[in-house]
């Protein structure tokens, strides 16, 4: 019984492994038919449906990728197919490097193809990269020399702008300093003159001051008086006559002749116009 069994398990496990194969054997075939057409999706889902793993299915299935643009699957792939020819999987990984745009790896993989075997195709493609990456590295310069003459030109731009600003604000300056010149100029000519005025009317005050004095001065001396009144002249007047004849009486007493009546010393009266009054 027991020999039975273990017969059975090993007809079906066989069965089982030979139908996988057989299912395996198709989904291949109708991978590789879908490939040629074309229909790229359709390879990699069958593909992708074979328990089978081996380095074939995994190179063709990094061709599927590759050729649906799915570079980091295909190169995923393409690792995984070790066992194949290695110059072509080194090739293959090379073009997908360089679809990627990662020159310096591409390269790397081209020359390795190279040392294995000598290839046109691969010659190509690594000359084509190189060219590719001397451009590339061009272009990089020719970027960061114009970003550099970019910067200088911003530099430069700055700095005049600075110098315009500087140049208007020192003129700016300048026209507030003449400004400030102007108004100190003509407060300190206002004051000037101000100054002048004052000294002017100090002076005139001065002058009329001296004048009165000088005036008064010469009215004590009994130089240029000022004409007197009509009463003060008779006043005035009538000293004068009382004085002379007070001093004629005194003469007359002297020589011994004594006058029988003295002169009334009254105002007199108010003698005619050049009339000379002799009262003895």
């Amino acid at each position: 019984m027991k020999k039975l069994i273990i017969l059975f398990t090993i007809f079906y496990t066989l069965s089982n492994t030979l139908y996988a194969g057989i299912m395996d054997f198709k989904r291949i075939d109708e991978s590789k038919r879908a490939y040629e057409a074309k229909d790229y999706g359709k390879s990699i889902k069958l593909l992708n449906k074979i328990d089978a793993k081996s380095p074939q299915k995994e190179y063709d299935l990094g061709n599927a990728l590759y050729k649906s643009k799915n570079y980091d699957g295909a190169l995923q792939a393409y690792k995984k197919a070790k066992g194949i020819d290695e110059a072509t999987r080194l090739y293959n990984m090379g073009n997908s490097y360089f679809q990627k745009k990662d020159l310096d790896k591409a390269i790397d993989s081209y020359e390795k193809s190279l040392k294995l075997r000598d290839d046109k195709d691969v010659k190509f493609n690594l000359e084509l990269a190189k060219k590719m990456k001397k451009k590339k590295e061009q272009q990089k310069k020719k970027q960061q020399q114009k970003k550099k003459n970019q910067k200088k030109k911003e530099n430069k731009k700055k700095k005049d702008n600075k110098k315009q600003n500087d140049k208007k604000n020192n003129n700016d300056k300048k026209q507030n300093n003449k400004k400030q010149d102007k108004h100190q100029k003509k407060d300190g000519d206002k004051k000037k003159n101000d100054k002048k005025q004052k000294d002017k009317k100090k002076q005139g005050d001065k002058k009329n001051s001296e004048s009165k004095k000088s005036k008064a001065k010469k009215d004590k001396n009994g130089r240029k008086k000022a004409t007197p009144s009509k009463a003060q002249q008779e006043k005035s007047r009538a000293k004068r006559l009382k004085a002379q004849e007070l001093k004629r009486l005194m003469k007359k007493m002297q020589n011994g002749k004594t006058p029988t009546m003295l002169y009334q010393m009254n105002a007199p009266q108010k003698p005619r116009n050049g009339s000379n009054v002799k009262p003895w």
